[in-house]
């Protein structure tokens, strides 16, 4: 563990937090994409073992049942603007998974599953945002932390590279800087609307 990963999962821990206070405080998903989320609770159930990351887990999985079954909350969902064909991902991932892994075991194809499903997890809340171009501030927040989380994962690759013998892991580095360069859009209008101070809203 160095500060780039601690930075990174500290990160990722901000941007559940905020999408959990967004639904909690204001009873509200308005503008989240329940596939994005359902594809991130699949990649911590196929990924995560330990307890600590047990937390990602969970809170992915509660966030899918508040906008599923919570009944002030799923009225704010937009299932007709979050219509992403996500299960085509999910195959996909699992097929690369299959062919592309570092050992043909179950741990490492669910492991290598697992990045490639959250490499393109985002998708549906970028498309969801494009179409409704309802981005509130906490909504935007949570996207910018989950993209900032992998950027900082990629600095933490780096930095490991440099300084720990053989540290090579083509199929993580791989899919983590496909993840990165799905946000770089999202960032460039984030960074836009921040800079500017106007309300962020992607091209359609």
């Amino acid at each position: 563990m160095n500060i780039f990963r601690l930075a990174g999962d500290m990160t990722h821990l901000m941007s559940v937090i905020v999408l959990l206070l967004k639904i909690h405080t204001i009873k509200s998903c308005a503008g989240i994409s329940l596939k994005t989320q359902e594809l991130y609770a699949l990649v911590f159930a196929a990924r995560y073992l330990d307890i600590l990351l047990l937390i990602f887990l969970g809170s992915s999985f509660s966030i899918v049942w508040y906008m599923r079954r919570h009944r002030i909350v799923r009225r704010s969902y937009d299932k007709e603007q979050d219509t992403f064909r996500h299960h085509f991902l999910v195959l996909i991932c699992l097929l690369l998974g299959l062919l592309i892994n570092e050992k043909f075991t179950l741990k490492e194809i669910m492991w290598a599953f697992s990045l490639y499903l959250e490499a393109v997890a985002i998708l549906p809340q970028l498309v969801l945002l494009q179409r409704t171009k309802n981005i509130d501030n906490l909504t935007g927040q949570y996207v910018f932390l989950l993209g900032a989380y992998r950027a900082l994962y990629i600095v933490n690759w780096i930095y490991r590279y440099f300084t720990e013998p053989h540290y090579v892991h083509w199929i993580t580095w791989i899919a983590g800087l496909v993840q990165t360069l799905i946000y770089a859009d999202f960032f460039y209008y984030y960074f836009q609307s921040w800079k500017n101070n106007v309300k962020l809203q992607l091209p359609a």
